[in-house]
């Protein structure tokens, strides 16, 4: 680690309204600043490091051009916002980024009146800026509404049906494409930002407007080829006549690191006043920290690390992570099955595809963020009897619930769904908790849906989905590493709608659902410990439900506890409902689902918010307790330990 960088132009700007009149060069030096500060921050607190670099100058003029707050400034995804962040008055809470009751990772409206819309998904804010500026018109107040896009975000549809709205209004909405990866086009030196600068001036617009008067004079034959003309003359300098034709001025492309560059064209697009806007700026992600820049991907997100080095900091684990099981096992089931394909949405190396795809080129498709896409291609070659593994997290396959039930649940096509990231995710907050899949999965008939109590059963699951023809099969895991349990070779196929008794005791009974199953083992062994040693159970499997198994558990025991690492609506929901329709509730039997709370849980460790939740060991045991009936004193002995075994 390094000592705290020298700030001496950036200690002075408490407010984003004091970069206004400052020199350029002055501004140049709080954009170095900034971004050792950025860099400084981020390597105490780990989070979203190389979008952020790649937009620090950019951030700078987007302040001192317009007048935020009152000029509206979304980021889209929002993980790009550090720099944002302490050019607004957050600077002195950077280092708390991602920790409980810090800063959100992403923008976030409770945070700041910077922050006029909150984020953490991508491709949203093209249509929360048309809301705005539509909203702003209704009102008579003048404003700019500024949203900030990446190239990557592009890739989703809503973007473009966002685009498609605002080019046939008049709204004032000015979309900054952030194209970070050069895909769409290079900025071409001195005569790119001439050319930006003079499309986006009052004279060229003045003229073209001008021009427009002298047409529309003309008899209505004209109109169209005049319109063409102008618009193939423009596009043959600058590009953009995708844009153009979805109703957008374009100007670009400019080199988003050169303030130079940057400051005049903004200044022009914010003095426009004839309809939506799109600049495109071409930057560099991790731009100016070597490390960053020259892996681009791995420094996307990182742990803390060392400055100097560039070296995250990770615990070492002895078990293997979820994701690489998930990985390692497909590529075996797909050395043995020739029909298995892979799809991702703009996540390969999250959900361990990268690995899928150096083996499998041609069977790996990484369709960008576009998940509802993903999943009705993944349809489409299950229709032709391919085998489709689609592997997206549980946050991110809520944007595809529609395809799920149209495309896929009610044609009985056997997608496989790998969901990745369910339950809690720690820092990233409540935009990617992955709490909600078993219950809107559960909903939808004739999907299996299994989840794995460690990484061995894990394995299993990959090759028991990678069998199952007869439908649509889901099995979720979650962050982070295993239990460290002994691995075999290869999965089996399990019995659809089987769970597995585990231990017999009572009269106490604890049914698992998914990886809480560490923390409900622990809680058993506690249990034990005071003489009332539990039968515990992995259900596997939430549909189809082993009812068999959960009738007997009900029926011989006083207590039965069903724990899961999901909202209400899930497994214990499901529990309920058989248990009630059977008559089961009726006689001695206490029933109890531990699930996650039914509210949006902030930001924190993972372990802080299970325990929170009341899903470690120590939740387990007070709820089993407190329904057998136990004492103050009992539950008192329990707890006294606070690590428990």
């Amino acid at each position: 680690m390094t000592d705290k960088p020298l700030t001496p132009v950036l200690d002075t700007i408490n407010d984003p309204s004091q970069l206004k009149g400052l020199p350029r060069e002055q501004l140049r030096q709080v954009a170095d600043e900034l971004r050792a500060e950025m860099i400084d921050a981020v390597s105490v607190t780990g989070g979203h490091l190389g979008a952020g670099l790649g937009v620090v100058e950019l951030t700078v003029a987007l302040h001192a051009v317009f007048d935020t707050p009152h000029d509206r400034l979304i980021w889209d995804v929002g993980h790009q916002a550090y720099p944002h962040k302490i050019l607004t008055g957050r600077r002195d809470r950077i280092r708390t980024l991602r920790q409980k009751d810090g800063l959100s990772g992403f923008t976030r409206r409770a945070e700041s009146a910077f922050d006029p819309f909150g984020a953490g998904h991508s491709s949203t804010s093209i249509s929360a800026g048309l809301g705005m500026a539509v909203a702003s018109q209704l009102e008579g107040k003048k404003r700019n509404v500024v949203a900030v896009i990446g190239d990557g975000a592009m890739s989703a549809g809503m973007a473009y049906e966002a685009m498609n709205n605002a080019g046939a209004m008049d709204a004032r909405l000015i979309v900054i494409l952030n194209d970070n990866d050069m895909s769409i086009a290079p900025p071409t030196g001195a005569m790119s930002a001439y050319l930006a600068r003079l499309v986006s001036g009052p004279v060229y617009r003045g003229v073209r407007k001008t021009a427009k008067q002298i047409v529309e004079a003309l008899p209505q034959f004209f109109h169209e080829p005049a319109r063409r003309t102008e618009e193939f003359a423009r596009s043959w300098w600058t590009g953009g006549t995708l844009f153009e034709e979805l109703g957008f001025y374009y100007v670009g492309p400019i080199d988003g690191h050169n303030l130079d560059h940057l400051l005049p064209v903004l200044e022009n697009v914010r003095d426009a006043q004839d309809g939506p806007i799109l600049v495109h700026v071409v930057t560099k992600k991790g731009k100016g920290y070597a490390p960053a820049e020259d892996s681009a991907d791995k420094y996307h997100g990182v742990s803390k690390f060392n400055v100097i080095t560039g070296a995250q900091a990770k615990a070492p684990s002895n078990a293997p992570s979820y994701t690489s099981v998930f990985a390692s096992t497909l590529i075996q089931e797909a050395e043995r099955d020739e029909r298995i394909v892979a799809v991702t949405a703009a996540m390969p190396s999250g959900t361990g595809l990268d690995k899928f795809g150096e083996l499998f080129a041609s069977r790996t498709f990484d369709v960008g963020i576009a998940e509802q896409h993903a999943v009705t291609f993944a349809a489409g070659m299950a229709a032709e009897g391919l085998k489709p593994f689609v592997a997206i997290y549980s946050t991110f396959l809520q944007r595809a619930y529609d395809q799920v039930v149209h495309d896929v649940a009610i044609q009985h096509l056997p997608v496989r769904f790998a969901i990745d990231r369910a339950g809690y995710v720690g820092a990233d907050g409540p935009t990617h908790a992955g709490n909600y899949d078993a219950a809107y999965l559960g909903a939808v008939p004739g999907i299996v849906q299994m989840a794995a109590a460690d990484e061995a059963e894990l394995r299993h699951m990959v090759a028991t989905a990678a069998a199952y023809d007869e439908g649509p099969i889901a099995f979720r895991y979650p962050r982070g590493d295993g239990l460290g349990v002994d691995m075999p070779a290869r999965g089996e196929i399990l019995p659809i709608g089987k769970g597995r008794l585990v231990r017999q005791g009572g009269p106490i009974a604890l049914i698992s659902y998914g990886t809480r199953f560490g923390e409900v083992l622990a809680a058993a062994d506690k249990l034990a410990a005071l003489g009332l040693a539990p039968t515990v159970v992995d259900a596997r499997f939430l549909k189809p439900l082993d009812e068999e198994l959960i009738a007997r558990i009900a029926r011989e025991h006083q207590v039965v506890l069903t724990i899961e690492e999901g909202s209400i609506g899930g497994f214990g929901s499901h529990v309920a409902t058989f248990l009630a329709r059977n008559g089961l509730l009726d006689g001695k039997v206490k029933f109890r689902p531990l699930m996650i709370p039914d509210v949006f849980t902030e930001q924190a460790s993972q372990d802080a918010m299970y325990a929170a939740a009341g899903l470690d060991r120590a939740g387990i045991v007070t709820a089993a307790l407190e329904a057998l009936g136990a004492d103050e004193t009992l539950l008192k002995t329990a707890l006294a330990d606070k690590t428990l075994p």
